[in-house]
């Protein structure tokens, strides 16, 4: 791994996060949302990730304990030099939630059905919560880990210019 392989795949990390902690606000700005243009109620969104390459015996070593060899395995990207890329991650897609609306008794809302139910999405602010506390910390240590090896290049290059 190169001097900034680190930093890569931090950023790249954070990146990811950002994104997750964008779905959860967008999930509980629409936690009441009725109707959509597709029609129906909104739907909750969840972050798919996945792994961008890495160490292949790091790799073999989370395949073996998994069971799932074969998949993990395929996440290492060689470069044409044989060597490894820097372990980082990516969003692999925004997924909807399969969950069925909650149905709620308002016959006065102008989305009831001719029953006086209406579709309600869904989402649990607790969930969404600890979604955006686990996003919001992964990004803080993802920011730290830039941090420490910003101050150990710095001081790398202080020991190289006293030699």
């Amino acid at each position: 791994m190169n001097l900034f392989g680190m930093m890569d795949a931090s950023g790249e990390a954070m990146q990811a996060e950002r994104m997750r902690a964008e779905v959860v606000a967008a999930n509980m700005a629409n936690a009441e949302t009725t109707r959509t243009e597709q029609g129906g109620p909104y739907r909750r969104q969840q972050v798919v990730f996945a792994a961008n390459g890495g160490d292949q015996n790091f790799l073999d070593s989370i395949a073996s304990a998994s069971g799932n060899g074969a998949a993990q395995m395929q996440n290492a990207t060689m470069l044409s030099n044989g060597s490894t890329v820097a372990p980082s991650v990516h969003i692999a897609q925004v997924v909807q939630d399969p969950a069925k609306p909650l149905k709620r008794y308002d016959p006065g809302h102008p989305d009831a059905g001719p029953d006086g139910y209406v579709s309600y999405p869904d989402i649990n602010p607790l969930t969404e919560m600890v979604d955006l506390m686990g996003a919001t910390r992964a990004y803080g240590l993802n920011g730290s880990a830039v941090q420490a090896e910003k101050s150990m290049i710095a001081s790398a290059l202080e020991i190289a210019k006293t030699s």
